[in-house]
């Protein structure tokens, strides 16, 4: 059975210049939360890539892991992900998102392991073509709080900064991928791990 949003005391819908914004800031409690990042830490399969930055190679300032139906594909910043075979705490989760959420559904998750502070997410938006036009993502937080900024792509005035605490479930829509731009910034003072899950529906399949 679906539960209606009305059941959360703490949510706050944001509607701007194109695209909404669901903020539901105790999804998970601060003790499922933490038990979460504890256990994906140790068993999520992590990477860290390569980036090209002004003809130089770096890593990137983050671990990711993708997780994902059999025979589905994702690419996102020139890197070709191949999916690993779902964990069922992840399933779990990604099931208790889709009967929250009224009309959600997903069949992949991408994960961002950020150690400390150090490490971070640049300005983009999750507009890929294998997402479709305006995707629903469902982005929920574990471990430390961080800032999640956006800003509008052709008007500057247009921003906004959230702190994203454990627990924390956002669902981007409409169109705020095609107007809007998102980041997680270098918060050097931050030394505790934060992990977020991306849950999307990806539709090129191979």
């Amino acid at each position: 059975m679906q539960k209606s949003l009305d059941f959360f005391p703490a949510i706050e819908k944001k509607s701007f210049l194109g695209g909404e914004l669901v903020l539901l800031t105790n999804f998970l409690s601060a003790q499922k939360a933490n038990e979460m990042l504890q256990f994906l830490i140790k068993n999520a399969h992590w990477q860290q890539s390569e980036i090209v930055v002004y003809g130089k190679k770096h890593l990137e300032p983050r671990f990711t892991a993708w997780y994902a139906d059999p025979g589905l594909e994702y690419s996102y910043s020139k890197k070709r992900l191949i999916p690993e075979k779902w964990l069922t705490e992840l399933i779990n989760l990604k099931q208790d998102i889709e009967q929250t959420v009224p009309g959600t559904t997903f069949n992949s998750v991408l994960l961002n392991y950020y150690r400390d502070g150090n490490d971070k997410m640049g300005w983009h938006a999750d507009n890929e073509k294998e997402l479709g036009p305006n995707p629903c993502i469902a982005s929920l937080s574990l471990g430390a709080a961080r800032y999640f900024d956006l800003k509008h792509k052709t008007d500057p005035t247009q921003k906004l900064r959230l702190e994203l605490t454990a627990g924390t479930l956002v669902i981007m829509s409409g169109t705020l991928q095609e107007n809007w731009l998102h980041q997680i910034p270098q918060q050097k003072r931050i030394k505790e791990p934060r992990i977020n899950l991306t849950f999307r529906q990806v539709i090129s399949f191979v």
